[in-house]
């Protein structure tokens, strides 16, 4: 009779640890504190699987006594957004690449109907304005007017879809992450919640980084036309080491803008403020670790891939514009060549598919930066 006393108050003792299972691994065994904590921090939720530790049949969370209040809401961030899912250890580079990729594959088919609804009317302007500069060969064609307003409503119908494409794709990317099924059209309903604050800061900082490259042309004129002025030269070089550390700066300072607005719910001062905060956070951590290295890694990435591709696809019309500014010397008949190649250019088939190719494979980018987003989040709760 004492024996199975005993047998019965191991088991109920062993009964009070858990094993809890996320995107197919499992952690624990855990008391209820531990899953207490862990539910606090946001990163057990109800639905994750979970058993006794003596136990072979698998349940959910939300079945621990006194772990979830089945009264109340599952631990969201804002606006129902999940957040992230139970980690154990600092993801390494690699890692986060890894989980990119996987976040992607996960829900390939909500990323590609996103990238459409931004591509197709970005692809119909194109190809509108491909069919006006055709149309111009007569003083009034009504044609060539009704492919204009086309291609300026597809123009104007991709650039209002934008701030809801990065919503959509922080939503999604979240939601993924926390192990919940995506769904395409909840995230544009959240998204569009968010379009007025994202498209402010779309215009503010897509703004600025427009003004820094034009600061940078506008020194590169200098520099051509003081070619033969030492002063002139040493004033071109002065202003283009002050518009790199502008643009540097700037680039820091918004780096996690896109997670804090929508992931946070921050406003336009604080996401930016938060962004700059991040960007600069992790001193206690090897260089390659912080998440200002490794957000400027992951957007050379991109920008070495888009170059990749660009030049494969365009290598011809870049040849000849590498031929026509080393063979020409006057700047407006360096210009006037450069337009007429690109319209007698127009829209190639190469240059379709590369940049289909991108589009399709943008999302990855934002993705990268939500994971990264996630890891400095559970680094600060360590």
């Amino acid at each position: 009779m004492l024996d199975c006393q005993c047998m019965m108050l191991d088991d109920q003792g062993m009964a009070e640890e858990w094993i809890v299972r996320v995107q197919g691994k499992e952690y624990g065994p855990a008391d209820i504190e531990t899953l207490r904590e862990w539910k606090s921090e946001g990163r057990l939720l109800p639905e994750n699987e979970a058993r006794g530790a003596v136990e072979n049949l698998w349940s959910t969370a939300a079945a621990i006594p006194g772990l979830f209040d089945r009264g109340l809401a599952a631990p969201t961030a804002v606006h129902g957004l999940a957040e992230p899912p139970l980690q154990r250890h600092h993801r390494s580079f690699g890692e986060i690449l890894a989980d990119a990729f996987h976040i992607y594959r996960k829900g390939f088919f909500q990323f590609l109907c996103l990238t459409l609804l931004v591509f197709l009317p970005s692809l119909l302007a194109q190809l509108a304005a491909a069919a006006t500069q055709t149309a111009q060969t007569s003083t009034a064609d009504l044609g060539g007017l009704a492919a204009a307003s086309f291609g300026l409503l597809m123009f104007i119908l991709s650039v209002v879809m934008w701030p809801i494409y990065i919503g959509a794709i922080q939503i999604l990317s979240i939601e993924i992450a926390a192990g919940r099924p995506p769904g395409l059209v909840a995230a544009l309903n959240q998204a569009v919640r968010f379009w007025p604050r994202i498209a402010a800061l779309c215009i503010f900082v897509y703004g600025v980084f427009f003004l820094l490259i034009v600061f940078g042309l506008v020194i590169a004129a200098i520099t051509m036309a003081g070619a033969s002025s030492i002063l002139l030269i040493l004033f071109a070089l002065a202003l283009l080491i002050l518009q790199v550390w502008m643009f540097g700066r700037f680039f820091v300072n918004v780096l996690f803008w896109q997670q804090f607005v929508i992931l946070e719910n921050a406003g336009f001062i604080e996401s930016l403020r938060q962004s700059r905060n991040l960007a600069r956070s992790g001193h206690d951590l090897p260089w390659f670790e912080r998440p200002l290295w490794r957000g400027a890694l992951i957007a050379s990435l991109w920008v070495a891939f888009v170059l990749a591709i660009t030049l494969v696809s365009e290598w011809a019309t870049v040849r000849q514009y590498f031929s026509q500014i080393l063979t020409t010397q006057d700047p407006q008949s360096l210009l006037r060549q450069l337009t007429e190649a690109q319209q007698a250019h127009g829209v190639g088939i190469s240059g379709l598919a590369a940049s289909l190719v991108q589009r399709i494979l943008q999302p990855l980018l934002g993705i990268a930066f939500v994971v990264v987003y996630l890891d400095s989040k559970i680094d600060s709760r360590r």
